[in-house]
């Protein structure tokens, strides 16, 4: 080993392989194993991954843990041969002779699924027990076992003292999951300060996610003074790294002016990138760019293709847009069927406009039959929540008795509610209301105020 790491003498690998190998022909199984790096790392010899791969056998077989971790290694990421059952019994081998890196391994094997049956108890006692050996990457799995509650109760504060115990180690993630902590009050009082300085410990250290919630704290002022600049810095810096959540913030950015000169290009090409990967917020941005023709050219069919790939991915507003684009024609062959279904599935998710257009669907028969008293539920649903067109709608539903009894009392209500947030149609209405004395007293000098506001 003197050789090998030049202690006591000059490093010289090709003597220190010499030893190995005659040691190694004696069946020394530290022998073995060293040898097997020298074929590994080709040091003192020609690289040669198949040999080394055997010499890790031969010296795992003695039991000799070092070997047998690098042996499930091999074999989980098929160097010499991919066997992923035969990595999670060479981790066992080796856990069970404690060592720590073995035990996190086969943890995530038993969180994954991979070689092994999901079992998340398992995975949750292998981090327990190499975090415990100061294994980082087990400390802050164990962390996030204790704050999802997989394979163990939840349980906030001891995931907090995880990550932190982890963090003082210096390991990014940690940091960026204790600011989380801190930031949302998981498993301790909020402290937006704190929840700042573990997102700079770990965004200094280039993580992204990291560099992305440092650019929101920077740009809403949240424990540290607003600075724009530093915002974008942020921001770019995560999007140069493909974190798609930053890309979208910077093409927001870009989009209004914030932090900098506005430029529908930038916002166009930093949306594209995020709605690339996926990120449903992009999806439905890059669609109404492509819709406006804003930092490119307008393409209805590219508009439908985006605002489709945002609806695949859950977004409401993108199911929303897309059913108008079918109920309308715009990139698509008119489809009111499909546009009732998308405005369902948004509605479903509570987005306002589509509760209210969905029932407009039932009330006049659009993509399905009418049904007065859905229609009357959906206006009513979204008139609560402030809508004020459905606020007119249910005022118009109480005066006839569509989908709901006669009630001129609660028509003149909700007419009013629609008129109070703005509505042109509801103002003219309660004008006429006061001015013919409808439901109400008699009263031109409301009725001319009400009109003025209309008009």
């Amino acid at each position: 080993m003197n050789n090998y790491n030049g202690i006591g003498t000059k490093q010289n690998y090709k003597k220190a392989f010499y030893y190995f190998q005659k040691a190694a022909e004696n069946e020394n199984k530290i022998a073995q194993y060293n040898l097997g790096n020298c074929y590994k790392d080709g040091e003192g010899v020609e690289k040669d991954e198949r040999k080394a791969f055997k010499l890790y056998q031969k010296s795992a077989m003695q039991g000799y843990k070092e070997a047998q971790i690098l042996l499930g290694f091999y074999y989980f990421d098929g160097i010499g041969t991919e066997d992923l059952k035969k990595a999670v019994y060479w981790y066992n081998k080796a856990a069970e002779n404690g060592h720590e890196v073995a035990q996190y391994n086969l943890g995530t094997c038993y969180q994954c699924g991979k070689g092994v049956e999901i079992d998340e108890s398992k995975a949750f006692k292998l981090f327990e027990l190499a975090a415990k050996k100061e294994h980082i990457i087990a400390q802050c799995n164990l962390g996030v076992s204790y704050e999802n509650g997989e394979g163990t109760e939840k349980d906030l504060e001891k995931a907090v003292y995880w990550f932190n115990k982890e963090a003082e180690n210096g390991h990014e993630v940690a940091q960026y999951n204790l600011g989380t902590c801190y930031q949302c009050g998981k498993g301790v009082e909020i402290d937006e300060i704190k929840a700042f300085k573990y997102y700079k410990k770990s965004a200094d250290q280039e993580y992204a996610k990291a560099q992305n919630n440092l650019g929101t704290l920077y740009e809403n002022g949240k424990g540290t003074e607003k600075d724009l600049g530093k915002a974008i810095y942020w921001y770019n810096k995560a999007a140069e790294n493909g974190h798609e959540v930053a890309q979208y913030n910077l093409g927001t950015c870009y989009q209004y002016g914030k932090g900098v000169e506005i430029d529908e290009i930038k916002a166009f090409a930093c949306y594209k990138k995020s709605a690339d990967q996926e990120y449903a917020k992009a999806q439905i941005n890059l669609g109404i760019l492509y819709q406006t023709g804003e930092g490119t050219e307008k393409d209805l069919e590219k508009t439908v293709y985006w605002f489709n790939k945002a609806a695949e991915n859950g977004h409401e507003a993108a199911q929303y847009n897309l059913g108008t684009c079918y109920q309308y024609g715009k990139g698509v062959e008119i489809d009111k069927v499909k546009a009732f279904e998308y405005y369902k599935s948004s509605a479903k998710k509570g987005f306002l406009e589509a509760q209210f257009l969905l029932g407009y669907c039932y009330s006049d028969g659009i993509g399905t039959e009418v049904n007065k008293t859905k229609a009357f539920e959906l206006y009513k649903e979204a008139a609560e929540k402030g809508h004020n067109n459905a606020q007119l709608e249910v005022g118009y539903s109480y005066s006839c008795g569509e989908g709901v009894e006669k009630d001129k009392g609660k028509a003149i209500y909700w007419c009013q509610k629609s008129a109070e947030n703005g509505n042109a149609v509801a103002l003219y209405n309660m004008g006429e209301c006061y001015e013919l004395g409808i439901g109400v007293k008699k009263d031109e000098n409301k009725a001319f105020q009400y009109y003025k506001k209309s008009a």
